[in-house]
Order: structure tokens, then C-alpha cells, then sequence
């Protein structure tokens, strides 16, 4: 079975989040840059799929060359090959155009399952694994806590829904599948599998090659920190005129319908 995970560097939770000088975005001078988070729970969960039907596991990435860390991490832990798609600009670059240029390049893979995190801890779109579902016209489960292969072109999730509740499905293969965080315990490297990088397959290229425009169709114009604010207003006079003002402000400065 072949299987793709997606897997993207965002800045660690500890990071000074500060913004830039010009106001554009977040100032990435001293940020410190990991592998996300919800990416390494289907990471662990490709492999362990891996595992049991002697398959193989590619690792994708869409970023600047600082995200080679992040394929050195997953070819640590056990994957067999990767695909960087290198980009400078991913900030600007909407989710809908990352679907387009991944899939352009993954679409003649033919992979049996595409996983990817439930969404990135920066932006937290949790639109990737649906877009690209949708561009290879792939089954696709969402929010999975559970897998199980039962034959080559079946297999069973298990899917948390809200309140307590579950679902269990079977997809037919080929199939994209969003991992929930907690399915299981993402391993460490071992010093046997660190050895292992420098031996194995990196397909790089650039996004531009592919043909795909890296126009999101919208610009950032502005990114602040939220500004407090606070207003108090005295009512005075008899009931009813304090009554009388009170609804006035109700229905014409607070707009409650």
C-alpha cells in the first residue's frame, strides 16, 4: 500500500509571536520551527498502517528550504521517501492554491491513502486534506480516531463526531483521510533511523514549475494584536427616562434586533 502524508513546519507553541514592522504579518526573525504537531499523528499512523501491509510511506511538504527539518524528521521515524515542493511565500498563498499545487504533483503517485493532520497549529484552515480529496476524486473521512484495512481496496475508519458521539465507516480505496490528534503515540526517532536519512529519496522541485499560480486572489493588509476597548455610560434620571435611554442605545447604538 502506498500511502502520503502531508506534513507542514509551522513555528513552535513557545515562540515570540511579535509583528513585523510593516504590519503584514508576524516577524519570523526568532521563531523557532517545528513539524506541526496534528502532522505527526498521521505520520504515526501511516506508519503503522505501513507496518501492517508491508507498504510504503512518502512524506509531502509545501514550504521554504527550512522545511527539509521537517522531512529529516519523518524519513527519522520511518518513512521510506519525500516530495519538498519549496516555496518562499506560503504565508500568501490561500489553501485552495496549496490543494492545487500538491495534487499537481502527487496526482500520478497513485497513493492508496493521502493522510494529513486535522489542520496546521498557524493558520488552522483544516481545508488541505478535503481540497485535495476532492481534486484526486478520493473517499475522505475527517476527524478519524481509528483505522483498519480489511482488503486491498477497502478499509474501516472509526470518526469522532460532537457530543460524545462516533462513527464508524468503511471508504473504498483510493482515500484521504484528515487525523484527528491522540489516534495514537507518535514515536522518536532512533539513532538506526537517523542514520537512515542521508540514503533515502528526496523529490524536490519548485512550486512554480508545476504550472500553478501562487496568487491566493486576496492580500493581507494589515495583522494587529486584539485592541481592548471600553465604554461607560451613566443613565440618569427617572425610571422611565433611564428606561427610555436604555432602549434607545439597545436598538440603535447595539443593533439588538
Amino acid at each position: 500500500m502506498k500511502i502520503c502524508v502531508l506534513m507542514k513546519q509551522v513555528a513552535s507553541e513557545d515562540s515570540p509571536l511579535k509583528i513585523n514592522s510593516n504590519g503584514s504579518g508576524i516577524d519570523e526573525t526568532n521563531l523557532n520551527l517545528i513539524t506541526n504537531e496534528p502532522d505527526t499523528y498521521a505520520l504515526e499512523e501511516a506508519l503503522l498502517i505501513k507496518e501492517k501491509t508491508s507498504g510504503e510511506v512518502t512524506i509531502c511538504t509545501l514550504g521554504p528550504d527550512s522545511s527539509q527539518q521537517v522531512i529529516k524528521d519523518g524519513l527519522a521515524k520511518g518513512a521510506d521517501k519525500a516530495i519538498h515542493i519549496t516555496i518562499e511565500n506560503l504565508k500568501n498563498v490561500s489553501p485552495l492554491s496549496m490543494g492545487k499545487v500538491i495534487y499537481n504533483k502527487i496526482k500520478d503517485e497513485n497513493f492508496d491513502l493521502v493522510l494529513s493532520g486535522l489542520q496546521s497549529n498557524d493558520y488552522g484552515h483544516a481545508q488541505l486534506g478535503i481540497i485535495i480529496s476532492e481534486y484526486l476524486n478520493y473517499s475522505h473521512a475527517s476527524l478519524v480516531i481509528g483505522t483498519e484495512v480489511n482488503e486491498e481496496n477497502s478499509l474501516k475508519i472509526k470518526r469522532e463526531l460532537e457530543n460524545g458521539w462516533f462513527q464508524s465507516a468503511e471508504l473504498t480505496l483510493p482515500a484521504c483521510l484528515s487525523i484527528q490528534s491522540g489516534i495514537n503515540q507518535p514515536r522518536y526517532a532512533t539513532l538506526k533511523g537517523i542514520m537512515s536519512v542521508k540514503n533515502k529519496p528526496v523529490d524536490k522541485c519548485e512550486a512554480k514549475e508545476l504550472g500553478i499560480s501562487e496568487d491566493s486572489g486576496y492580500k493581507v493588509e494589515e495583522v494587529f494584536l486584539p485592541k481592548k476597548a471600553k465604554e461607560t455610560q451613566i443613565l440618569d434620571g427617572s425610571t422611565d427616562e433611564i428606561v427610555n435611554q436604555l432602549t434607545d442605545i439597545l436598538k440603535n447604538k447595539i443593533k439588538v434586533g
